[in-house]
């Protein structure tokens, strides 16, 4: 989880002012956490109290309205319904790694990502985004190896992983869609050498920079076992406290 709100946190400048290189500098003083973060923490505190996804999730958008979230989302967080809105964006993808982290076998943990889809996210592709990105982080916390993630992603859930970062980069535009962001994040992961590395892949495709680095970095911490220190650092300097109080009660029960 904490590799997710890494990326968020880094990519968070490059969201609106996109960049095609992977030569920046990790963390700007600019660089904030977004509702990525936010929302990443509500499915946390969820899992932890076994609370109502929706429920949480519409919580912390009421303690942290201004956190950037999009027009449909906000019209969701301030009213007084909990039905969903039929979206395929990426917000479910971005706020799922504290599920690929908490349950113990694969069928829980798609589950369990498309519940705490659907209370917003449920379009199809809203879902399977939600679940691609968790059983990446379940398969490669399980040791997986990247081939093996690969290839499970595409024979179950029928994403192209097949295009490198260097073909997606010159073309890629803002795409607020799953089916438009998860694949190109995932496969920011698979060419990565190292934790860094992955999140400086996700940002330098441009497009939602700080969500796709938010999905890459949750899976990048799940296969190369942590965050580094510095980096872990200076994202938990970023957030306030009850965040980081959420994030190491999380960290103790599951890891992540």
């Amino acid at each position: 989880m904490l590799g997710a709100i890494a990326g968020d946190i880094i990519g968070s400048i490059y969201e609106g002012h996109n960049i095609k290189t992977k030569q920046f500098p990790l963390f700007a003083p600019q660089c904030r956490f977004t509702d990525d973060t936010v929302l990443t923490v509500a499915v946390a505190d969820a899992i932890l109290h076994h609370a109502d996804y929706g429920s949480l999730i519409k919580s912390y958008y009421r303690r942290y309205p201004y956190a950037g979230y999009g027009g449909n989302f906000t019209r969701w967080g301030q009213s007084d319904t909990c039905a969903p809105y039929y979206s395929w964006g990426n917000g479910s993808a971005m706020r799922v790694s504290p599920v690929g982290y908490a349950f113990d076998d694969l069928d829980t943990t798609l589950t369990q990502a498309k519940s705490s889809a659907e209370v917003t996210h449920n379009h199809p592709e809203g879902i399977k985004g939600a679940q691609v990105t968790a059983a990446a982080i379940f398969l490669a916390k399980q040791g997986g190896t990247k081939s093996a993630i690969k290839s499970y992603i595409e024979q179950h859930f029928g994403y192209n992983l097949t295009q490198t970062l260097a073909e997606i980069r010159p073309s890629y535009r803002f795409d607020v869609s799953c089916q438009g962001s998860v694949p190109q994040a995932i496969i920011a992961f698979l060419e990565s050498t190292d934790f860094e590395d992955a999140i400086r892949n996700a940002i330098s495709i441009g497009g939602d920079s700080d969500t796709i680095a938010c999905i890459t970095g949750g899976i990048a911490q799940a296969f190369y076992g942590s965050v580094p220190d510095p980096i872990a650092r200076e994202t938990l300097q970023r957030l306030d406290d009850p965040l980081r109080q959420v994030i190491f009660s999380f960290q103790n029960h599951y890891g992540g």
